[in-house]
């Protein structure tokens, strides 16, 4: 489902009763790290296959440029209207002569490990001039990620980033925009895993031209990202330029949100399971000639004979 996963060094679950026996062979310890990892790879399927969307960024980041900074940051591109306590709300870049300059909006999504279904923008409509143009792109194109520094932080005076210091895991296919006043949604084919929790829009080409300078710019009304964060019961650790983490499954966090699965430790049929390796254990001692110490199922257990058919 997400090819982003084979970066998984371990898997970890928190706030787990270690089960391991004092003298277990190596074949029970790597058949528990196999059901643990089972258990985890399980959950996350269910989170990413069943829940309700909504827009999961937490916050805007940087641009690739800024016409006028402050007053057309892309934090105006949070806003869910064009103009917001009587001024006009958007982002604009910089103006080039060549129409083909791409820009960029980066966003921090609520979580490092979230899934993502569709991605909205909204080109701005300027108004306030004549012929009331459209600054849209004429294509976008997405990135999901993580910084490559763990340190990573923006230079908050003007917004300024660049590309080479995330790492980027997903890129999607380039989406044609029209150049309409609209909340213009882009579905992706397949949901996407969001791994480290950066998001990256990038616009292609250049449309509109100002008439007052013969310049060509790209401004934005509104961004919304849509999907559904896997925190607090999942996340992900250790992330670092090689693009490695460590997958972690924290069994007491409440993942109530509507739409995710009940967060259990173990199921039924890997208890089964369990028994059912813990009893070859002991037959295969016993054909080795070894004393073993058995250990009985409490009588209110319900057990059944096909467990003990081999």
């Amino acid at each position: 489902m997400f090819p982003q996963l084979c970066r998984v060094a371990r898997v970890v679950e928190l706030n787990q009763e270690d089960r391991m026996e004092v003298g277990s062979s190596s074949n029970w310890m790597e058949w528990e790290s196999m059901v643990k990892d089972h258990r985890v790879y399980a959950f996350l399927a269910q989170c990413c296959t069943s829940f309700v969307s909504k827009n999961c960024i937490q916050e805007a980041i940087c641009a690739s440029s800024t016409d006028n900074y402050p007053e057309e940051s892309i934090i105006n591109t949070l806003e869910a209207g064009d103009v917001v306590e009587r001024r006009a709300s958007y982002w604009s870049s910089k103006g080039h002569k060549d129409r083909r300059v791409p820009e960029t909006l980066v966003y921090k999504l609520v979580s490092d490990l979230c899934v993502i279904t569709e991605l909205s923008i909204q080109p701005f409509q300027a108004f306030f001039q004549p012929g009331l143009p459209i600054y849209s792109a004429t294509a976008v194109r997405f990135r999901m990620g993580h910084p490559k520094s763990p340190d990573f932080k923006s230079d908050l005076m003007d917004e300024s980033c660049h590309d080479d210091e995330f790492n980027w895991t997903y890129t999607s296919q380039e989406f044609q925009m029209a150049q309409e006043k609209r909340l213009q949604k882009f579905k992706l084919p397949e949901p996407v895993l969001c791994i480290g929790g950066y998001l990256q829009i990038e616009l292609l080409g250049r449309v509109q031209r100002q008439e007052m300078d013969g310049l060509y710019y790209i401004c934005v009304s509104h961004v919304q990202v849509m999907g559904h964060s896997l925190a607090p019961a999942l996340g992900v650790e250790g992330l670092d330029s090689s693009g490695n983490f460590v997958l972690k499954h924290d069994l007491q966090a409440d993942n109530s949100q509507p739409g995710l699965p009940e967060n259990k430790p173990c199921s039924s049929s890997t208890v089964h399971l369990e028994r059912r390796v813990r009893t070859l254990e002991q037959i295969l001692e016993m054909l080795r000639g070894n004393q073993i110490e058995y250990v009985f199922a409490d009588e209110d257990e319900d057990e059944s004979d096909e467990e003990f058919v081999f």
